[in-house]
């Protein structure tokens, strides 16, 4: 809720304020007063997005292939996990465009501007240029401009500087152009700044693009977004194997048919045989693996809120080595707390449990309150307030007789109030601790006294004020604050504290191999202190702004690596570093709440914006968006990401396992005359009942390993179907497939064909059971498993042998698979083999040599 705004300014003919018809035709020339921001994208764009996806070209290119070669039931089988990843994909995308609509409430306040003489309050985006804005505490600027008339304005600028602490503004009729944000005294005000402590008239110098939030948002347009290795990698996997699978399946139909005769029949058996090939190979799990996982891994984040903007991104964040973060808000709270008080020659931490307020610390708190307001706006003095509740101390009673305001020649505010019992008046002043002592009239020797314990304070990262009082005769009070006979009580040190989640998180990125770094613009002793407590080290390494600008990209390079704390950063800097970070060969995430944090958020390879302080720049820039601003939500995001990217590895791995035999099956008998086809589209399609929802619903729902933060980083190049991950998927289907053919080989004597096809697809389906029981973990036996919960995974197992039993004694359905009466010591022999086949996979994980290529400790299995 905005204060009420402060009285007109006296009539000027210079600050008169715009007429409507003026202010119509400037907002015409010039545009809405909008910051840069991404349009909200519409379902078409969505879809079209989806659409030119490589592996989604290539499932309906598979789907209208067999729709073709007449087989429209694969054809539909495939076109419809075409729509069903879409919708996935879309839903996802439309949550997440809903979730950052209910965000935008920053860039576009609303504002009370003076147009035909009339106070009239407008939409922040119809300000234009030459409107005269009427400010008053808890105001945010809408644009840029210069303060034409003041009453003590004080403004946080934190979303452009980064420093927390208000700057006081000094008003100017002369001056006509803009400073730099940051500084006391100036006169410039900037769009999204927020007013803190008194009045102002503001005349509107720059809207929209041409504010300084603007002038960083279109730094963003600059930065091209990476595609990640996951995506890629995949792609040229489902491009490689769809042209194989084609090849396969033009191959097996003409050697099918030049090896039984080139007649009609052969022709069509033949192209049932390249039909079950190119169904055996084709990948069409792949895409829906990686878009699934990423969907759902989006939606399992948001619940730990943490919003996904950018999918890919998840599949990034497993890999992160570096985390640069911002002190602001996102290591420290952004608020003020009431650190230390001073007074003679002692001091008391406030934020120690059962600090005991003696009396003279009491006297230093009671003056401080006494020169505060009753409902404060000011962070410090809410951080006074907060003091005294905690000690239980009474609000200030009696009458407020005068207060002298701070001002730029005495950075000092003094109260006056009348005590209601004894009627005697009493001041209470703090301020700057030297304007602190030029009321108090200290001697060389005190003030050189005062400075070093100011100094000691300040080294630790505090903001530190002078705290005095005084009694006066009731009566006339003296003209200005300097005339005043106060004596000097104390110290009031103020701390932006350290979110408590922070060292925690920070020691678990630690243990995760992930760097953390801090880029900040506040000061390097403040910026240390917060490192130090944010378990960085003990002295952790600083480099600032300045000293920056005198390294070149190479000398760079070459320390990076050994700074833990960058100060007094611009974001022209910060950007800089992250593009050092990423020339060093590190995988970059970048956290931040302001629209300084805007450019290296997109820079990097995971931006992290804040959701309830940032800016619409911050967020619409980022891949994830924190909704709570809590720090340990990145380790949360970290954790996941590791996982979702584990079990996509997993469920690849299957994948290709499974298409081993099934591919084998198909193809091995065409290099035989006197063999029957062993899979026919039917079969296939039956088994995509099994390998899909094991794809889509089975891996992705399993849990993080045990020690999944307690591994380094993936390396940034290491590839999703690396050679240990193809050669097990390539045994472990190997295994399957041999057994299969061996039951086939000896069972077709004796049983004939249908019947040793039958017990071929019996052990078949019960080897891809056990290929999912066995790849759900790496680390821990199948039998362990079995004792983790996955609902989805005994629906699958269930519904197969299910319908296995349906196929083996059902005779229509039997006909229909072409399979002959079995008996049910063959049947179970038949799945006592496809369940044993893989047993060899079991006793590897229990192998040192198989723990340490998974980059594990050694655990009990």
């Amino acid at each position: 809720m905005q204060s009420s705004p402060p009285a007109a300014p006296a009539p000027a003919r210079a600050l008169s304020g715009l007429s409507e018809a003026e202010a119509a035709a400037r907002l015409r020339r010039d545009g809405a007063n909008d910051l840069p921001s991404q349009r909200r994208r519409g379902l078409a764009p969505i879809v079209a997005e989806v659409m030119r996806e490589p592996m989604f070209l290539m499932l309906v290119a598979a789907g209208a292939l067999y729709l073709l070669m007449g087989a429209p039931g694969d054809a539909l089988l495939l076109l419809g996990f075409v729509f069903v990843v879409i919708g996935i994909t879309v839903v996802q995308e439309r949550r997440t465009e809903h979730a950052l609509d209910a965000l935008r409430d920053l860039s576009s306040p609303r504002a009370l501007v003076v147009r035909d003489g009339v106070h009239k309050r407008i939409a922040g985006r119809e300000v234009v240029v030459g409107d005269l804005v009427l400010l008053a505490e808890g105001d945010r600027v809408p644009a840029d401009g210069i303060l034409r008339q003041s009453s003590h304005l004080a403004v946080d600028e934190s979303l452009l500087t980064g420093e927390s602490v208000p700057v006081r503004k000094r008003a100017s009729l002369a001056a006509t152009t803009l400073d730099r944000p940051g500084g006391d005294d100036l006169p410039s005000l900037f769009s999204g700044s927020l007013v803190t402590a008194g009045q102002g008239l503001c005349e509107v110098l720059r809207t929209g693009t041409r504010t300084e939030l603007g002038r960083i948002g279109r730094a963003l347009a600059q930065i091209e977004p990476e595609t990640t290795p996951l995506q890629t990698e995949t792609g040229a996997i489902v491009r490689t194997l769809a042209r194989v699978g084609l090849g396969a399946c033009a191959l097996v139909i003409v050697l099918y048919a030049l090896t039984r005769g080139a007649d009609v029949l052969a022709w069509k058996q033949g192209a049932l045989a390249g039909i079950a090939m190119a169904m055996a190979l084709l990948p069409e799990e792949f895409p829906v693996v990686l878009t699934v996982f990423l969907a759902l891994g989006a939606w399992r984040i948001a619940q730990r809120r943490v919003l996904t903007r950018r999918m890919a991104a998840i599949e990034t964040l497993g890999a992160a080595t570096v985390l640069c973060v911002d002190k602001t808000g996102t290591l420290t709270e952004n608020r003020m707390t009431l650190a230390r008080l001073a007074a003679n020659g002692e001091s008391l931490d406030c934020t120690a449990s059962g600090a005991a307020l003696t009396p003279p610390f009491r006297a230093v708190l009671e003056a401080a309150l006494g020169a505060s307001r009753a409902e404060p706006f000011d962070p410090m003095e809410r951080a006074l307030h907060a003091a005294a509740a905690q000690w239980d101390m009474a609000p200030r009673s009696g009458r407020l007789v005068r207060e002298y305001p701070l001002s730029a020649a005495l950075l000092a505010v003094t109260q006056i109030w009348e005590d209601p019992q004894t009627g005697v008046w009493r001041a209470a002043a703090k301020g700057a601790p030297e304007a602190i002592a030029q009321l108090c009239r200290l001697t060389i020797a005190e003030r050189a006294a005062l400075t070093a314990r100011v100094g000691a304070l300040a080294a630790t990262g505090l903001r530190v004020l002078g705290v005095a009082a005084g009694d006066l005769p009731a009566g006339e009070l003296p003209a200005t604050q300097p005339e005043l006979q106060l004596r000097l009580l104390g110290l009031i040190a103020f701390t932006d504290p350290l979110r408590a989640e922070v060292p925690a998180a920070v020691a678990e990125c630690r243990s995760a191999g992930i760097r953390v770094v801090m880029i900040t613009g506040d000061y390097p002793a403040t910026a240390r202190d917060i490192a130090r407590q944010a378990g960085f080290g003990d002295a952790p390494a600083v480099l600032t702004g300045a000293e920056l600008d005198t390294l070149t990209d190479s000398e760079l390079a070459a320390r990076i690596g050994a700074i833990q704390v960058f100060a007094r950063v611009v974001p022209e800097q910060k950007l800089r570093l992250v593009n050092a970070l990423k020339a060093n060969g590190e995988v970059v995430a970048m956290t931040g709440d302001g629209v300084n944090d805007a450019p290296a958020l997109k820079a990097a390879h995971i931006g992290i914006a804040m959701g309830k302080r940032g800016t619409d720049v911050a967020r619409e820039a980022a891949d994830l968006v924190l909704l709570d601003d809590a720090f340990a939500s990145i380790v949360n995001a970290v954790r996941l990401g590791r996982r979702i990217y584990d079990n996509i590895r997993k469920a690849m791995v299957f994948i290709l396992a499974v298409h081993v035999p099934i591919a084998g099956l198909s193809m091995i008998p065409v290099f035989f005359p006197s063999w029957p086809l062993l899979l026919l589209p039917i079969h296939i399609v039956f088994l995509e009942l099994i390998i899909d929802p094991a794809c889509s619903l089975i891996f992705e729902a399993e849990r993080a390993e045990a020690d999944i933060m307690e591994r380094p980083p993936r390396r940034r190049d290491q590839r999703l179907f690396a050679q240990p991950a193809i050669a097990v998927a390539l045994l472990q289907g190997a295994s399957a497939l041999a057994v299969c053919l061996a039951i086939f080989v000896f069972r077709r004597p004796d049983h004939g064909a249908e019947a040793a096809r039958a017990l071929t697809f019996a052990a078949l389906v019960v080897a891809l059971l056990a290929i999912i029981l066995i790849n759900r973990s790496w680390s821990r036996s199948a039998l362990a498993m079995l004792g983790e919960r996955n609902p989805a995974l005994w629906w699958v197992v269930s519904g197969a042998l299910a319908v296995l039993a349906v196929a083996f004694f059902v005779a229509p359905v039997r006909a229909l698979f072409s399979f002959a009466p079995l008996h049910l010591p063959d049947i179970g022999w038949s799945l006592l083999a496809g369940l044993v086949c893989l047993g060899w996979f079991e006793l590897l994980k229990r192998t040192p040599w198989w723990r340490a290529l998974q980059g594990r400790r050694q655990r009990p299995g």
